[in-house]
C-alpha cells in the first residue's frame, strides 16, 4: 500500500513541477496582441498591395500611352512567363491564335504575331486592350461588369508589352526553325 502511495506521488511530481512561475506556454508569453500599442503610419513611398492603380478611365484613354518599363531581358522574360499564363489559351504560345489555340479559333481571337499587332498598334493601345478587354477578351486590369479581373497590376501589363513586341517574334522565329529542322 506504501508502494502505491510512493509511486502516486511520484507520478505527480512532473505536474508539479511543471505548474511553477518559471513555466510557460505559448499562450502567456511576452506579445504584442493585435491593435494594441502605438499604430505607425505607413513609410514613404509605399506601394499598395494590390499593385498602382490603374489612372485611366477606358481603353480609348490609352492611345499614345508611353511604356514606362524598359524591355529589358528580365521584363521581357517576366512578360513572357505571364503571357504564357494568361494570355497563350487564345492567343497562342507564339502568337499565332486560330493555328495554335482551339479557343482562339472558337472565339476569333486576333494573331500578335502580325503586322497590325506588331507595326500599327501602339504599346498604350495593347496595354489598353489587357487593361480594359475588348469585344471579347476579358480585362486582366480593371474588371468590366460580370467579365474580368484585376489579376494583373499595372507593372505585370507593361512586361506583357514588352514581351508582345520584343520577344513574341523571336519565340515563334525559333519555334519555326526548330520544327522545320525536324
Amino acid at each position: 500500500m506504501r508502494f502505491r502511495g510512493v509511486f502516486a506521488g511520484a507520478m505527480m511530481m512532473p505536474a508539479v513541477a511543471l505548474a511553477w512561475p518559471w513555466s510557460t506556454d505559448m499562450m502567456n508569453q511576452p506579445s504584442i496582441k493585435p491593435q494594441e500599442g502605438t499604430m505607425y503610419g505607413y513609410p514613404e513611398g509605399v506601394v499598395p498591395a494590390g499593385g498602382i492603380p490603374t489612372k485611366v478611365a477606358n481603353r480609348e484613354e490609352t492611345r499614345g500611352m508611353v511604356n514606362p518599363v524598359k524591355p529589358t531581358p528580365a521584363s521581357i522574360d517576366e512578360g513572357r512567363g505571364l503571357y504564357v499564363i494568361y494570355c497563350a489559351a487564345c492567343h497562342g504560345l507564339t502568337g499565332r491564335a486560330a493555328e495554335q489555340a482551339p479557343v482562339g479559333e472558337k472565339i476569333g481571337a486576333i494573331p500578335l504575331n502580325n503586322s497590325y499587332v506588331q507595326e500599327t498598334m501602339d504599346e498604350g493601345w495593347i496595354w489598353g486592350t489587357i487593361t480594359f478587354g475588348s469585344y471579347v477578351m476579358p480585362a486582366y486590369g480593371v474588371p468590366q461588369g460580370k467579365r474580368g479581373s484585376n489579376d494583373l497590376n499595372v507593372e505585370e501589363r507593361w512586361h506583357v508589352v514588352n514581351y508582345i513586341r520584343h520577344g513574341l517574334m523571336k519565340d515563334d522565329a525559333a519555334i519555326s526553325r526548330s520544327a522545320s529542322a525536324k
